[in-house]
């Protein structure tokens, strides 16, 4: 019985084969499968890992590049990184944007293999750059200097003086917990002025050209010509060193004035109706004197050359069109009273946070106001003639104000851009907090971001 059993049962292992092999066939071609397919994965992430790399090393070359030469304007062809026979990498670069910002466009690609035309990977960045400018202050002022009384404060942006600083009362430069850099010059020689004005004074010669009187204290780094006595400035306050004078920012005068093809009685642009608004057009030319009050106001929409005063009063506003974008329209005032801001006026930015710049060219010289250089006793005579003022809550954030050869006086609160002047005089209760910048010197472009596509 159990013989005829055994006999019966003889290939049945046959069957099992039969059965398990073709699955065993399967689950082996799976693996085999994935781990091809792992194997591409990890091979295509190699290469886009070889692009990126292509992309940063690129973008590290275009920012030297563009840093050392402004005018450069990105690669002509693949720039090639890398080539080992079996993998090859490249990359290029363009540079768009304006004087305000640079974005540097950069893209890294590898090739496998070497000798291939067609791209394996591509990987895109951007670089973000922003001008920083050598000599970048909120306050420029020439041989009148900068002279502050009761409570104005200056509690941001730092401060370069041709002439001399004249604290009085509680005016206060810089924060405890904000310094700024003072630089001062002392290029206020010889008293009485004479052809040889404005030099700097030789030791001893004009005195400290820094004074600090009552309550009156500085915070930051400050250095300045002849300058000995340190009472009243910390954080540190002051250090050894002279300043070499710079002449104030110029403007081409002459080639708006070409420019101003659209002439304008006064009557057409003065807005004094309540809560009007009326559009300047660009290139401008005013031909008189031009008031602005009753709450009205004006879209400026380009430059504007106003050949006699210019008086905003009574919540009255001068806007920077959107249009105009990161472009900064300049007002040139010619009158001798220049250009008055009171009772809440306000010169207000576009979407971009540009404001307008406002430059009076009043002088005593005889030349006025088309003066190109004005020295000796007209400069002398011209520094202490106010040609711009803002009082009463007047306010110009983000804007510009340039007493080109006389003085810029602030007073009561505000927010300014930035105060260019032969003298600047803040008084009252002004607590400025400057918001723009004037550059005295070279400009250079850092980072400051960088995005993936």
């Amino acid at each position: 019985m159990n013989t005829q059993l055994s006999h019966n049962q003889r290939g049945s292992i046959l069957l099992v084969f039969l059965i398990t092999l073709p699955f065993l066939i399967i689950l082996a071609m799976n693996y085999m499968r994935l781990s091809l397919t792992s194997f591409q994965v990890a091979h295509f992430d190699q290469l886009h890992t070889e692009a990126q790399l292509a992309a940063d090393a690129g973008a590290d070359a275009a920012v030297e590049n563009f840093s050392q030469d402004n005018s450069w304007s990105g690669t002509t062809s693949e720039i090639q990184l890398h080539n080992d026979g079996k993998l090859r990498t490249t990359y290029s670069a363009t540079i768009s944007g304006d004087s305000t910002a640079k974005v540097v466009a950069v893209t890294g690609r590898s090739y496998w293999p070497a000798s291939s035309t067609q791209v394996a990977r591509s990987v895109k960045v951007y670089v973000d750059l922003r001008p920083v400018s050598a000599g970048t202050f909120s306050i420029v002022s020439g041989e009148g200097g900068l002279h502050m009384s009761n409570s104005s404060k200056i509690v941001g942006g730092d401060v370069f003086v041709n002439g001399e600083v004249r604290l009085q009362n509680t005016a206060q430069i810089g924060l405890s917990t904000n310094p700024i850099s003072l630089k001062v010059a002392d290029q206020i020689c010889p008293s009485p002025p004479d052809s040889t004005y404005p030099r700097v004074c030789g030791s001893g010669e004009g005195g400290q050209p820094i004074t600090l009187n009552n309550s009156s204290v500085i915070y930051g780094t400050v250095t300045a010509t002849n300058q000995t006595n340190g009472s009243g400035m910390s954080s540190p306050g002051l250090v050894a060193g002279s300043v070499t004078p710079q002449a104030l920012p110029t403007y081409d005068r002459a080639s708006q004035k070409t420019a101003a093809t659209t002439v304008k009685a006064p009557s057409d642009v003065t807005c004094t109706s309540n809560k009007q608004t009326i559009t300047w057009p660009a290139n401008m030319k005013v031909t008189g004197n031009v008031s602005l009050s009753n709450s009205c106001t004006v879209v400026v929409t380009g430059n504007v050359w106003i050949t006699g005063n210019l008086s905003l009063t009574q919540s009255a506003k001068l806007v920077v069109a959107d249009s105009l974008g990161t472009t900064r329209p300049v007002i040139m005032v010619d009158g001798s009273s220049g250009a008055t801001f009171s009772n809440n006026a306000q010169l207000a930015a576009n979407a971009n946070s540009v404001g307008p710049e406002i430059i009076t060219y009043w002088s005593a010289g005889g030349c006025s106001p088309d003066c190109t250089s004005v020295t000796g006793s007209d400069l002398y005579n011209s520094r202490g003639v106010t040609t711009i003022s803002m009082q009463n809550n007047g306010d110009a954030p983000n804007s510009i104000l340039y007493a080109y050869w006389s003085q810029v006086s602030v007073g009561n609160s505000g927010q300014i851009g930035a105060l260019i002047g032969q003298t600047i005089d803040l008084n009252n209760n002004g607590t400025i907090s400057f918001g723009a910048s004037v550059s005295t010197g070279s400009t250079t472009w850092v980072v400051k971001g960088y995005r993936r596509q």
